[in-house]
């Protein structure tokens, strides 16, 4: 069992069929705990109804409010969803609410320290009261892993450059990773050619790039390794990515080969995609059998 901590946003998702537990640290974070890690997730709510709906939400998920703030002084956040006929979500992420406040506290810069891995995105950098804390609490972490997770117009190329240096492992969709290049200068859309000055220009040696339905790359110490996706009839794509990277990271702490790792993660992805919201139940073994399911195919 690994200790891993997420930071950033906590949240519901109000989709068109009703509001769910969202917000992509948490989705990652209840993930690595459905898989057998203790994981906690570093975040602020609003002292309010919606919030205590909140907090029930995630202890029934087998989550833990150690280290959740309640503000006074900001509601906590919704995010209204809406899906296209492919299933995929665009996102109205009202501001300011409660996790774009939250303190540094000691409880969790001692968590931080003696945690495995800290991993976090780039929304809950887009209040300078939340990113002061999440570049404090990075000082203090041994393996860091950045969610790039852009959600427009809630970032700045250069912020998310600055967050991308400060990580062991950085995560992109492919869309995501074209964008930063060019951003930066590099203008070849030859997906290895990006990964690689991706890499030279964080210093980071681990890169993953996930491709919807046509599965994910991985970057690991110099070797490329490559999963082709599982074919499912998706319900809707909120949290795939999450559950994504929560496998592959929970993988990789256990010393797991990358390519056995990036199969997983490819898995619970796709089954995640073919149920209803962000964090649905499922056992590893499911997942072992889709794997199974490609191979013997």
């Amino acid at each position: 069992m690994k200790e891993i901590i997420c930071f950033g946003e906590v949240l519901w998702d109000v989709l068109p069929a009703g509001k769910k537990l969202g917000g992509a640290p948490l989705n990652v974070a209840l993930r690595a705990q459905s898989l057998g890690h203790n994981s906690s997730m570093i975040s602020s709510i609003g002292n309010d109804g919606i919030g205590v709906e909140l907090a029930e939400e995630i202890l029934s998920h087998g989550g833990t409010l150690a280290h959740i703030q309640v503000s006074d002084d900001y509601a906590t956040s919704e995010v209204l969803v809406e899906l296209d006929e492919y299933g995929s979500a665009s996102y109205e992420i009202k501001m300011p609410c409660a996790w774009d406040y939250i303190a540094l506290l000691e409880q969790d810069v001692e968590a931080v320290k003696k945690a495995d891995a800290l991993i976090y995105g780039s929304l809950v950098a887009r209040n300078e009261v939340s990113r002061h804390t999440l570049f404090a609490l990075l000082e203090e972490a041994s393996y860091k892993v950045f969610d790039v997770n852009l959600r427009p117009p809630h970032y700045t190329a250069e912020r998310i450059v600055s967050l991308m240096k400060a990580a062991d492992f950085v995560k992109f969709n492919d869309e995501e990773l074209y964008e930063i290049c060019a951003h930066l200068g590099f203008d070849n859309k030859e997906l290895e050619a990006c990964i690689r000055f991706m890499s030279e220009y964080t210093g980071s040696e681990q890169i993953c790039v996930t491709l919807g339905k046509d599965g994910a790359v991985l970057y690991y110490k110099n070797v490329f390794y490559r999963n082709p996706g599982y074919r499912v009839t998706v319900a809707d794509t909120v949290g795939a990515g999450d559950s994504f990277l929560a496998s592959i990271i929970s993988q990789l702490l256990n010393h797991v080969a990358p390519q056995d790792a990036i199969n997983f993660a490819c898995a619970m992805g796709s089954i995640v995609a073919s149920r209803n919201g962000a964090n649905p139940e499922i056992s590893e073994a499911e997942v072992q059998a889709m794997i199974e399911s490609q191979a013997s195919g």
